[in-house]
C-alpha cells in the first residue's frame, strides 16, 4: 500500500502537493495574509432600481420567489430571510458562527454536510430577485438589498462558515456581479457593493494557490472572480482592481489549457461539473465583452468551443438531461431559468451563442430565456445535431442512432478520479435513462453510503472479489489509478457503431467490454483473473421488471435483456441512485454472478 500511496502521490504532482502543504501550515500557523483580513462595509443600498425593463412574458426563474429552493430540489414553503448557519436539511445550526472561519471545523458531525449550511450563501436569490426588478418590482429590489444587509449582519467579513471556502466566495461574486450586469449598471455600482465585492476578492487572492492546487473547478471559479471582480472595481477605480483582473486572467488562461482536454472533457470527469466550468467561463466572457476588454486567447476560446460541443454531445432525450456521470454537488451556476437542475440546455445555448456563434437548442424555451435575459442573439445558425464520438482524453466513447445513446467509460485519468466507474455503459432508448449510472449523494455522510456512491457497486459495469477497482486511500482519493488497454471504436455512416477497451487492476482482475450497437445493442464482457467471483451489475431504469430464465425484461415487453446462459446467478437486486444532491432513490439492479473466468454476453433488445 506504502507503493501505491507514493505512485498516487506522484501522479497528483509534487507542485501541487507542495501548494497545499503551504497553504494549510500558513493558515494554521497564521502567516498566510487571510487571517491578518480586514474589511467594512458602509451602510445603505447595494443595488438601485435598474432602468432596464424586461417585456412582461419573459419569465423569472421562480426558485426563490415566495420560497426557499435548495439544490435544485428541496422547497422550503418560507418567503422569510434564511438562517445562514444552519443545515437546510436537518436544522442543526453551526456552533460558534461568530468565530474566524479558519477556526470553524470542515467536517462537524453535529452540523452534517457544509455545503447544507453554504446553499443559501451563493446568492441564486441575487438573481431571482433581480429578475423580479428588471419587471419593475420595487419590492423585490428592496427584498434583495434587505436580504444582503441580513447576510452581512450574520456574517461579518472572514467570520463564520460561510467565509471558509474560497470558491463559495467566488460563486457569491459572480451572482452579485452578474446581477449588475442584467441592470445595465456596471457604471454605476454603489460603494457598499463595490466594499462587497472586494471583501471577497481580498479573500479569494491569498489562498488562489490552494484552489489551483485541486486541479479542478475551485481554480476556475476564483480565476473568474478574481477577472469579473477586478475588472469592474477597475473601472470604478479601486487601487487593487487591476492587479486582481490581471491575476483572474493569467488563471482563467492556464487553467483552461491545463483542465479542458483538446476533445472538450473537464478534469473532474463530470457532467455535472463541467457545467459549472462552463458557466464560469461564459461569465467571464460576458464581462469580458460588457466591459469591452481584450479578447481572451485563441487557445483558451478553442477549449472552450470543445467544452461546450462535448456537453452538447451528452445532452439525451426531450428533458435536457444528460448521464449522471461522475461526481455532483448540486452545483448549478447563473440560475436563470424554471427549468429543472437536470436540463442542460440554457447552459449549453449560452456557451454555444457565446463561443460557437451557433444556435445550439434554441427552439427550447428555457434555452432562448437564458439568452433573452443576457442580451444574446437568439437568431443564430444551427449547430449540427450531435453523432457517434471518442474522447480519447476524458476515457468516453458515444454511440448514437436515432433513438438510441450508448456511452462507454473507460479510464483515461490525467487527473484523480472520483468514482470507481472503469468500462461503466450508460445506455439511452427514446429518451429514457435504461442503463444508469449512481451519481455521488452527498460528500459529508456514513462510510457505507460514501463507499457506496463512489465506488464499483453504483455503476454499470463489473466487480471483482467483493472489492473496489481501485483502493481508497482518504475521503476523496482513490490510489492505483487504472490503465486502459485495447481502446478501439468505428463508428457507422448511418448511425451506431462499435467500441471496446480494456483494463487490468491492482490486483490482477481483468475486465474487457466490447459494445456493438445497430439493430439492438450487444455487449460482450470478457472477466479472468478473479479469485472467487466477479459480479456484473446492469442498473436498471425504475420499473416492473421481471426475470424468466436468462431474460430480464419489463412487464410490457418494451425492453428485453438476454445474457448468456453459462453464469452462476441471476438475479434482480435494489440499488441506490442519487440525481440530485443529497437525494437517494431506489432502482432494481441485475446481478449476474461468475465464479470462474468467462465471457458473458448481454443483447439488449428496444
Amino acid at each position: 500500500m506504502l507503493k501505491i500511496k507514493v505512485q498516487t502521490a506522484l501522479a497528483l504532482g509534487v507542485n501541487n502537493l507542495a501548494k497545499v502543504a503551504w497553504y494549510r501550515a500558513g493558515v494554521k500557523t497564521g502567516l498566510n495574509p487571510v487571517r491578518r483580513l480586514k474589511a467594512s462595509i458602509t451602510p445603505g443600498a447595494f443595488f438601485l432600481m435598474p432602468e432596464r425593463r424586461v417585456p412582461a412574458e419573459l419569465p423569472v426563474n421562480r426558485a426563490w420567489v415566495d420560497q426557499q429552493c435548495y439544490f435544485g430540489w428541496l422547497i422550503h414553503q418560507d418567503a422569510g430571510v434564511p438562517d445562514w448557519h444552519r443545515n437546510c436539511f436537518t436544522s442543526a445550526t453551526v456552533p460558534d458562527a461568530g468565530q474566524p472561519w479558519w477556526m470553524i471545523a470542515d467536517f462537524d458531525p453535529s452540523v452534517g454536510d457544509i455545503k447544507t449550511v453554504w446553499e443559501a450563501s451563493r446568492f441564486d436569490w441575487v438573481l431571482v430577485f433581480m429578475q423580479q426588478a428588471l419587471h419593475g418590482d420595487v419590492a423585490a429590489l428592496q427584498k434583495l438589498n434587505d436580504w444582503l444587509a441580513d447576510w452581512l449582519q450574520h456574517n461579518p467579513c472572514y467570520t463564520g462558515p460561510n467565509w471558509k471556502c474560497g470558491q463559495e466566495a467566488a460563486i457569491r461574486v459572480m451572482h452579485l456581479t452578474m446581477a449588475l450586469l442584467l441592470a445595465r449598471q456596471e457604471k454605476s455600482v454603489s460603494l457598499p457593493l463595490q466594499q462587497l465585492i472586494a471583501a471577497h476578492l481580498q479573500r479569494i487572492a491569498p489562498t488562489l494557490l490552494y484552489a489551483l492546487a485541486q486541479d479542478n473547478n475551485h481554480g476556475t471559479s476564483e480565476a473568474a472572480a478574481l477577472f469579473i471582480g477586478g475588472a469592474l472595481l477597475e473601472q470604478c477605480g479601486h487601487p487593487q482592481g487591476q492587479q486582481w483582473r490581471r491575476q483572474g486572467l493569467k488563471h482563467l488562461e492556464n487553467r483552461a489549457l491545463h483542465l479542458i482536454g483538446e476533445d472538450g472533457v473537464f478534469s473532474q470527469y463530470s457532467v455535472t461539473y463541467h457545467r459549472v466550468m462552463l458557466d464560469t467561463y461564459s461569465m467571464a466572457e460576458l464581462w469580458r465583452a460588457r466591459l469591452e476588454l481584450p479578447l481572451f486567447s485563441a487557445g483558451l476560446y478553442a477549449r472552450l468551443r470543445q467544452a461546450t460541443l462535448w456537453l452538447q454531445q451528452m445532452i439525451v432525450g426531450e428533458c435536457g438531461d444528460a448521464p449522471n456521470w461522475g461526481a455532483n454537488d448540486g452545483a448549478r451556476l447563473l440560475p436563470l431559468t424554471d427549468t429543472d437542475y437536470r436540463d442542460f440546455r440554457p447552459s449549453v445555448a449560452m456557451a454555444g451563442a457565446l463561443f460557437l456563434k451557433k444556435s445550439v437548442l434554441a427552439d427550447n424555451p428555457g434555452a432562448c430565456a437564458q439568452l433573452q435575459w443576457l442580451e444574446l442573439d437568439t437568431d443564430l445558425p444551427l449547430l449540427a445535431p450531435p453523432h457517434s464520438a471518442s474522447c480519447d482524453s476524458g476515457g468516453l466513447i458515444m454511440l448514437r442512432q436515432p433513438d438510441v445513446f450508448a456511452m462507454l467509460r473507460f479510464p483515461a485519468f490525467r487527473f484523480r478520479p472520483s468514482q470507481c466507474d472503469a468500462l461503466h455503459l450508460d445506455v439511452w432508448v427514446r429518451g429514457r435513462n435504461l442503463i444508469r449510472d449512481g451519481g455521488s449523494y452527498t460528500y459529508n455522510t456514513t462510510p457505507e453510503l460514501v463507499n457506496y456512491f463512489s465506488g464499483v457497486a453504483s455503476h454499470s459495469t463489473v466487480e471483482f472479489d467483493n472489492r473496489n477497482q481501485m483502493p481508497k486511500l482518504s475521503r476523496f482519493l482513490f490510489g492505483a489509478w487504472l490503465r486502459s488497454r485495447d481502446v478501439a471504436s468505428e463508428f457507422y455512416p448511418d448511425g451506431g457503431g462499435s467500441a471496446e477497451a480494456s483494463y487490468t487492476d491492482w490486483q490482477g482482475a481483468t475486465h474487457r467490454r466490447q459494445v456493438l450497437l445497430n439493430d439492438f445493442l450487444t455487449v460482450a464482457d470478457t472477466l479472468s483473473g478473479f479469485e472467487t467471483k466477479a459480479v456484473l451489475r446492469w442498473r436498471l431504469s425504475p420499473g416492473d421488471w421481471v426475470i424468466s430464465g436468462n431474460e430480464c425484461r419489463l412487464r410490457d415487453g418494451s425492453i428485453r435483456l438476454r445474457v448468456s446462459p453459462n453464469v452462476a446467478e441471476i438475479k434482480l437486486s435494489q440499488g441506490l441512485e442519487s440525481r440530485y444532491y443529497l437525494q437517494k432513490t431506489a432502482l432494481p439492479v441485475l446481478e449476474i454472478t461468475l465464479l470462474t473466468p468467462g465471457t458473458v454476453i448481454t443483447e439488449f433488445e428496444f
